[in-house]
């Protein structure tokens, strides 16, 4: 069946519209007609089983006939993901979705080329969202990720945030493969981390006083290996390697 999103707040009746960008998309291009069955995410955990009522340019109705509760995944995993050249964060963000990712903090570091003023970074966010909201609709995914508006590593480290793990992938230091840290977490606490943040540095990687900054905050140098990965493979690899482990059977 053809996905759609609506923010939670349009999901509450029993009949919906679809206006929009999402109407012009389910009569311009699926040509839906009135009848036909169709799901409606709200990003927020809830899949909603409708079916098409009118269906016109400007609006189409739907009636919801299921509502689905699904549950969050047992861990979040948070991406701070420093900024690529070019469109590379926009798949970044795709496939981070795709994943699962809870959420995505774009990084303004040191060897960062993309400089972004404030105008810039809200358009770019903004576009960013509507990825991640295209990227549920395709994979099925009914929890959309936060993605926040670029941040410096100084300004994410002074929120002092906390996480079960933390971790950051740089090429300089003795980094340690990430399976010794779930590893280490799990013989200290017994458990699985529920949540974990993952540093991914730009071109160039980090600078050594970032990977300081980091490692002062809580994060554990690892290594993803000889082969040098670019900025959106490591992105991947990293958040194929957590969902792994993470949702595999804990003791």
């Amino acid at each position: 069946m053809h996905r759609f999103h609506l923010p939670t707040d349009h999901c509450r009746t029993p009949q919906m519209r679809l206006v929009g960008r999402e109407a012009h998309h389910a009569v311009h291009v699926l040509r839906l007609a009135r009848g036909e069955r169709v799901i409606v995410l709200d990003g927020a955990g809830q899949e909603l089983h409708c079916e098409v009522g009118d269906a016109r340019h400007e609006a189409v109705v739907l009636h919801v006939t299921a509502r689905k509760e699904v549950p969050p995944l047992p861990y979040q995993i948070t991406l701070l993901q420093a900024l690529p050249k070019g469109r590379l964060f926009e798949d970044i963000v795709q496939k981070a979705t795709e994943l699962g990712v809870h959420r995505i903090v774009p990084l303004l570091t040191e060897h960062v080329v993309t400089r972004l003023d404030r105008e810039n970074a809200e358009a770019k966010t903004a576009k960013w969202r509507q990825i991640a909201v295209e990227a549920i609709k395709q994979c099925g995914n009914p929890w959309l990720p936060i993605i926040e508006a670029p941040a410096t590593p100084q300004a994410f480290v002074a929120r002092q945030e906390c996480f079960d793990l933390s971790l950051i992938a740089a090429l300089q230091g003795n980094g340690r493969h990430p399976r010794e840290a779930i590893q280490r977490f799990l013989a200290e606490h017994r458990r699985a981390p529920r949540s974990v943040s993952v540093w991914i540095g730009p071109e160039g990687d980090f600078t050594p006083a970032e990977v300081g900054l980091a490692e002062s905050a809580g994060a554990l140098p690892i290594t993803l290996g000889r082969l040098v990965l670019r900025v959106e493979t490591a992105a991947l690899y990293c958040l194929s390697f957590l969902n792994y482990e993470l949702a595999g059977p804990q003791p």
